[in-house]
Protein backbone atom coordinates (compact mmCIF):
# COMPACT_ATOMS: atom_id res chain seq x y z
CA UNK A 1 0.00 0.00 0.00
CA UNK A 2 1.31 3.35 -0.90
CA UNK A 3 0.64 6.94 0.71
CA UNK A 4 -1.87 8.58 -0.53
CA UNK A 5 -0.63 12.17 -2.04
CA UNK A 6 -2.59 15.22 -0.48
CA UNK A 7 -5.50 16.62 -2.16
CA UNK A 8 -4.57 19.78 -4.44
CA UNK A 9 -6.75 21.64 -1.42
CA UNK A 10 -5.10 19.91 1.27
CA UNK A 11 -1.30 21.52 -0.13
CA UNK A 12 0.13 24.07 1.90
CA UNK A 13 -0.46 27.23 0.39
CA UNK A 14 2.30 29.82 0.00
CA UNK A 15 1.89 33.39 1.37
CA UNK A 16 3.51 36.94 0.66
CA UNK A 17 3.51 39.82 3.00
CA UNK A 18 0.97 42.55 2.44
CA UNK A 19 2.60 45.21 0.66
CA UNK A 20 0.81 48.58 -1.14
CA UNK A 21 4.37 48.74 -3.85
CA UNK A 22 2.87 44.95 -5.49
CA UNK A 23 -0.74 46.11 -4.86
CA UNK A 24 0.15 49.42 -7.10
CA UNK A 25 2.74 47.84 -9.72
CA UNK A 26 -0.30 45.18 -10.17
CA UNK A 27 -2.20 47.95 -11.37
CA UNK A 28 -0.30 50.28 -13.55
CA UNK A 29 3.63 49.28 -13.51
CA UNK A 30 2.70 47.39 -16.81
CA UNK A 31 5.41 49.83 -19.89
CA UNK A 32 2.52 50.47 -21.53
CA UNK A 33 -0.44 50.80 -19.06
CA UNK A 34 2.70 53.82 -17.62
CA UNK A 35 3.20 55.19 -20.90
CA UNK A 36 -0.33 56.01 -21.32
CA UNK A 37 -0.38 57.58 -18.07
CA UNK A 38 2.50 59.62 -19.44
CA UNK A 39 0.51 60.60 -22.57
CA UNK A 40 -2.76 61.68 -20.32
CA UNK A 41 -0.41 64.15 -18.36
CA UNK A 42 0.64 65.42 -21.12
CA UNK A 43 -2.60 66.03 -22.19
CA UNK A 44 -3.85 63.05 -24.74
CA UNK A 45 -7.23 62.28 -24.18
CA UNK A 46 -8.44 60.42 -27.89
CA UNK A 47 -7.97 57.14 -28.75
CA UNK A 48 -6.16 57.62 -32.07
CA UNK A 49 -4.01 60.05 -30.28
CA UNK A 50 -2.84 57.81 -27.47
CA UNK A 51 -2.28 55.16 -30.54
CA UNK A 52 -0.21 57.53 -33.10
CA UNK A 53 1.82 58.66 -29.55
CA UNK A 54 3.03 55.21 -28.25
CA UNK A 55 3.07 53.37 -31.46
CA UNK A 56 0.72 50.61 -29.85
CA UNK A 57 -1.68 48.40 -31.60
CA UNK A 58 -5.26 49.24 -31.37
CA UNK A 59 -6.32 45.69 -29.32
CA UNK A 60 -3.54 46.11 -27.09
CA UNK A 61 -3.99 50.15 -26.13
CA UNK A 62 -7.80 48.92 -26.08
CA UNK A 63 -6.89 46.46 -23.24
CA UNK A 64 -4.59 49.04 -21.30
CA UNK A 65 -7.27 51.55 -21.69
CA UNK A 66 -10.35 49.31 -20.19
CA UNK A 67 -8.04 48.15 -17.14
CA UNK A 68 -6.85 51.80 -16.09
CA UNK A 69 -10.44 52.41 -16.47
CA UNK A 70 -11.22 49.81 -14.26
CA UNK A 71 -9.02 50.45 -11.68
CA UNK A 72 -10.25 54.04 -11.24
CA UNK A 73 -7.05 55.63 -12.99
CA UNK A 74 -8.76 57.01 -15.88
CA UNK A 75 -12.34 57.63 -16.40
CA UNK A 76 -14.33 58.40 -20.01
CA UNK A 77 -16.08 61.31 -21.02
CA UNK A 78 -17.68 63.38 -23.25
CA UNK A 79 -17.70 66.44 -24.67
CA UNK A 80 -20.53 68.30 -26.65
CA UNK A 81 -20.26 68.41 -30.36
CA UNK A 82 -17.52 66.13 -30.75
CA UNK A 83 -17.55 62.48 -31.74
CA UNK A 84 -16.36 59.43 -29.85
CA UNK A 85 -15.38 59.43 -26.21
CA UNK A 86 -12.11 60.71 -24.45
CA UNK A 87 -10.05 59.17 -21.44
CA UNK A 88 -9.40 61.60 -18.57
CA UNK A 89 -7.34 61.13 -15.77
CA UNK A 90 -9.28 60.37 -11.95
CA UNK A 91 -7.83 62.12 -8.60
CA UNK A 92 -6.30 58.27 -8.66
CA UNK A 93 -4.52 58.62 -11.82
CA UNK A 94 -3.63 62.14 -10.92
CA UNK A 95 -1.96 61.17 -7.83
CA UNK A 96 0.65 58.72 -10.00
CA UNK A 97 2.75 61.91 -11.46
CA UNK A 98 5.10 61.94 -8.21
CA UNK A 99 5.80 58.22 -9.57
CA UNK A 100 6.41 59.63 -12.88
CA UNK A 101 8.47 62.40 -11.52
CA UNK A 102 10.62 59.87 -9.36
CA UNK A 103 11.51 57.63 -12.35
CA UNK A 104 12.06 60.60 -14.27
CA UNK A 105 14.58 61.75 -11.68
CA UNK A 106 16.25 58.19 -12.12
CA UNK A 107 16.13 58.03 -15.78
CA UNK A 108 17.78 61.71 -15.97
CA UNK A 109 20.60 60.61 -13.54
CA UNK A 110 21.60 57.32 -14.50
CA UNK A 111 20.17 56.93 -18.44
CA UNK A 112 21.13 59.71 -20.34
CA UNK A 113 24.45 58.88 -21.27
CA UNK A 114 26.06 62.38 -20.75
CA UNK A 115 23.44 64.18 -23.02
CA UNK A 116 20.76 66.43 -21.87
CA UNK A 117 17.30 64.61 -20.87
CA UNK A 118 15.17 64.96 -23.32
CA UNK A 119 12.61 67.15 -21.48
CA UNK A 120 13.63 70.29 -19.48
CA UNK A 121 10.73 70.70 -16.74
CA UNK A 122 9.78 73.95 -15.90
CA UNK A 123 8.35 74.49 -12.72
CA UNK A 124 5.68 77.16 -13.55
CA UNK A 125 5.71 78.26 -9.03
CA UNK A 126 8.91 79.34 -8.90
CA UNK A 127 9.45 79.79 -13.04
CA UNK A 128 12.64 77.80 -12.58
CA UNK A 129 14.17 75.51 -14.99
CA UNK A 130 14.29 72.53 -12.59
CA UNK A 131 14.62 68.49 -12.24
CA UNK A 132 12.74 66.17 -9.47
CA UNK A 133 13.86 65.36 -6.55
CA UNK A 134 12.78 62.72 -4.50
CA UNK A 135 12.63 64.00 -0.62
CA UNK A 136 11.89 62.89 3.23
CA UNK A 137 8.73 64.71 3.78
CA UNK A 138 9.60 65.57 7.07
CA UNK A 139 12.80 67.23 6.85
CA UNK A 140 12.88 67.57 3.08
CA UNK A 141 16.40 66.18 2.12
CA UNK A 142 17.07 63.85 -0.61
CA UNK A 143 16.45 60.09 0.70
CA UNK A 144 18.83 57.49 0.03
CA UNK A 145 17.52 53.89 0.34
CA UNK A 146 20.78 52.97 3.13
CA UNK A 147 19.01 55.98 4.99
CA UNK A 148 15.81 54.19 5.39
CA UNK A 149 14.49 52.30 8.35
CA UNK A 150 11.60 50.46 7.53
CA UNK A 151 8.84 48.67 9.94
CA UNK A 152 5.53 46.65 10.12
CA UNK A 153 2.79 49.26 9.87
CA UNK A 154 -0.85 48.63 11.12
CA UNK A 155 -1.79 46.90 7.69
CA UNK A 156 1.16 43.94 7.97
CA UNK A 157 0.26 40.57 7.72
CA UNK A 158 0.37 37.95 4.87
CA UNK A 159 -2.06 36.77 2.33
CA UNK A 160 -2.28 33.89 -0.36
CA UNK A 161 0.10 33.86 -3.19
CA UNK A 162 -2.22 34.45 -6.26
CA UNK A 163 -1.64 32.66 -9.37
CA UNK A 164 -0.83 34.75 -12.41
CA UNK A 165 -0.53 33.96 -16.01
CA UNK A 166 3.38 33.74 -16.97
CA UNK A 167 4.45 36.64 -19.20
CA UNK A 168 7.63 37.43 -20.77
CA UNK A 169 8.87 40.99 -21.26
CA UNK A 170 9.52 42.62 -24.61
CA UNK A 171 12.90 41.57 -25.63
CA UNK A 172 13.69 45.14 -27.73
CA UNK A 173 13.43 48.37 -24.77
CA UNK A 174 13.73 50.56 -27.81
CA UNK A 175 10.09 49.53 -28.26
CA UNK A 176 9.10 52.17 -25.25
CA UNK A 177 10.52 54.84 -27.33
CA UNK A 178 9.86 54.85 -31.10
CA UNK A 179 8.00 57.86 -30.72
CA UNK A 180 8.90 59.70 -27.88
CA UNK A 181 12.43 59.51 -26.18
CA UNK A 182 11.84 59.62 -22.42
CA UNK A 183 13.09 59.54 -19.50
CA UNK A 184 10.61 57.25 -17.89
CA UNK A 185 10.44 55.17 -20.88
CA UNK A 186 14.36 54.15 -19.96
CA UNK A 187 13.67 53.26 -16.91
CA UNK A 188 10.65 51.36 -17.57
CA UNK A 189 12.76 49.11 -20.00
CA UNK A 190 14.70 48.11 -16.71
CA UNK A 191 12.30 47.70 -14.09
CA UNK A 192 8.99 48.20 -16.71
CA UNK A 193 7.49 44.35 -15.38
CA UNK A 194 5.72 43.49 -12.35
CA UNK A 195 9.03 40.75 -11.41
CA UNK A 196 11.77 42.92 -12.12
CA UNK A 197 10.09 44.97 -10.13
CA UNK A 198 9.61 42.57 -7.05
CA UNK A 199 13.18 41.01 -7.36
CA UNK A 200 14.30 44.77 -7.13
CA UNK A 201 12.30 44.76 -3.98
CA UNK A 202 13.96 42.16 -2.55
CA UNK A 203 17.20 43.57 -3.18
CA UNK A 204 16.24 46.69 -1.04
CA UNK A 205 15.12 44.12 1.73
CA UNK A 206 18.46 42.89 1.56
CA UNK A 207 17.78 39.16 0.52
CA UNK A 208 20.96 38.42 -2.20
CA UNK A 209 20.38 34.85 -2.81
CA UNK A 210 18.75 33.19 -6.01
CA UNK A 211 16.84 30.64 -3.70
CA UNK A 212 15.76 32.91 -1.53
CA UNK A 213 14.11 35.57 -3.97
CA UNK A 214 12.92 32.21 -5.57
CA UNK A 215 11.25 31.22 -1.93
CA UNK A 216 10.09 34.67 -1.05
CA UNK A 217 8.68 35.52 -4.41
CA UNK A 218 6.74 32.11 -5.92
CA UNK A 219 8.43 32.83 -9.45
CA UNK A 220 9.61 30.36 -11.52
CA UNK A 221 13.82 29.28 -11.64
CA UNK A 222 13.84 30.26 -15.24
CA UNK A 223 11.62 33.93 -14.93
CA UNK A 224 13.65 34.56 -11.79
CA UNK A 225 17.15 33.63 -13.67
CA UNK A 226 15.90 36.00 -16.79
CA UNK A 227 14.92 39.25 -14.59
CA UNK A 228 18.08 38.84 -12.76
CA UNK A 229 20.36 38.27 -16.08
CA UNK A 230 18.57 41.52 -17.39
CA UNK A 231 19.09 43.60 -13.58
CA UNK A 232 22.52 42.39 -14.05
CA UNK A 233 23.14 43.61 -17.65
CA UNK A 234 21.45 47.10 -16.86
CA UNK A 235 24.37 47.42 -14.18
CA UNK A 236 21.96 47.50 -11.31
CA UNK A 237 22.48 44.33 -9.60
CA UNK A 238 26.07 42.65 -9.76
CA UNK A 239 27.12 39.14 -9.34
CA UNK A 240 29.33 38.46 -6.22
CA UNK A 241 30.97 34.99 -5.19
CA UNK A 242 30.09 33.67 -1.93
CA UNK A 243 30.98 30.47 0.57
CA UNK A 244 34.10 29.13 -1.29
CA UNK A 245 33.50 30.59 -4.32
CA UNK A 246 31.46 28.15 -6.58
CA UNK A 247 28.52 30.15 -5.77
CA UNK A 248 27.15 33.96 -6.69
CA UNK A 249 24.40 36.06 -4.85
CA UNK A 250 23.06 39.31 -5.67
CA UNK A 251 24.14 43.03 -4.80
CA UNK A 252 22.42 46.35 -5.41
CA UNK A 253 24.85 48.91 -7.13
CA UNK A 254 24.39 52.56 -6.82
CA UNK A 255 22.41 52.38 -9.68
CA UNK A 256 20.03 49.45 -8.46
CA UNK A 257 19.54 51.57 -4.82
CA UNK A 258 18.64 54.86 -6.58
CA UNK A 259 15.96 52.96 -7.68
CA UNK A 260 14.96 52.65 -4.25
CA UNK A 261 13.57 56.46 -4.70
CA UNK A 262 10.26 55.51 -7.40
CA UNK A 263 9.69 52.19 -5.69
CA UNK A 264 8.74 54.23 -2.06
CA UNK A 265 6.78 57.14 -4.02
CA UNK A 266 4.65 54.28 -5.25
CA UNK A 267 4.82 53.12 -2.33
CA UNK A 268 2.52 56.06 -1.17
CA UNK A 269 0.39 55.99 -4.15
CA UNK A 270 -0.64 52.40 -2.63
CA UNK A 271 -0.91 53.38 0.78
CA UNK A 272 -3.12 56.11 -0.02
CA UNK A 273 -5.78 54.59 -2.40
CA UNK A 274 -5.40 50.39 -1.61
CA UNK A 275 -4.93 49.76 1.59
CA UNK A 276 -7.85 51.09 3.45
CA UNK A 277 -5.81 53.18 5.62
CA UNK A 278 -3.98 50.50 7.00
CA UNK A 279 -0.31 50.91 5.51
CA UNK A 280 1.67 47.82 5.98
CA UNK A 281 5.45 49.30 6.14
CA UNK A 282 6.59 52.75 7.72
CA UNK A 283 9.56 54.10 6.84
CA UNK A 284 11.65 56.31 9.23
CA UNK A 285 14.44 58.32 7.78
CA UNK A 286 17.75 57.95 9.88
CA UNK A 287 18.97 61.31 8.56
CA UNK A 288 16.58 63.57 10.54
CA UNK A 289 15.16 60.29 13.12
CA UNK A 290 11.39 60.77 11.87
CA UNK A 291 8.79 58.90 10.06
CA UNK A 292 7.90 60.26 6.69
CA UNK A 293 6.45 59.53 3.53
CA UNK A 294 8.38 60.15 -0.36
CA UNK A 295 7.02 63.44 -1.66
CA UNK A 296 8.76 65.33 -5.00
CA UNK A 297 9.87 68.63 -5.28
CA UNK A 298 10.99 70.79 -6.96
CA UNK A 299 14.99 71.32 -7.03
CA UNK A 300 15.15 74.83 -6.80
CA UNK A 301 12.33 76.38 -4.80
CA UNK A 302 12.08 72.50 -2.71
CA UNK A 303 8.37 72.83 -2.93
CA UNK A 304 6.13 69.81 -3.77
CA UNK A 305 5.57 69.40 -7.98
CA UNK A 306 2.01 69.00 -9.01
CA UNK A 307 1.03 68.26 -12.26
CA UNK A 308 -1.22 71.82 -12.68
CA UNK A 309 2.03 73.50 -11.84
CA UNK A 310 4.71 72.12 -14.28
CA UNK A 311 5.80 73.40 -18.33
CA UNK A 312 8.68 71.90 -19.97
CA UNK A 313 10.56 72.09 -23.05
CA UNK A 314 11.46 68.87 -25.57
CA UNK A 315 14.88 68.92 -26.67
CA UNK A 316 13.31 66.82 -29.47
CA UNK A 317 10.62 67.36 -32.35
CA UNK A 318 7.84 65.04 -32.08
CA UNK A 319 5.24 64.83 -35.43
CA UNK A 320 1.32 65.43 -34.72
Amino acid sequence: MTDAQPAPSALPLQLQRHSSVRKAIDIVLDSWNFLILREAFFGVRRFDKFQSRLGIPRQTLSSRLNLLVEKQVLTIGHKAGEPGHKYFLTERGKDLFPAMLSLMEFGDTWLAAGALPPLQLIHTQCGSECHPMTVCSACFEPVEAWDVAPRDGPGAGFETVEARPRSRRSSDPTLLQRVRPCSVARALAIIGDRWSFLVLREGWTGVRRFEEMRENLGIAPNILTDRLNRLVEAEVFRRVPYGNGDRQEYRLTRKGMALYKPMIVMMVWGDRWLTDGKPPTRLRHKRCGRDFTAIVVCSECKEIITARDTGYILRYDLAD
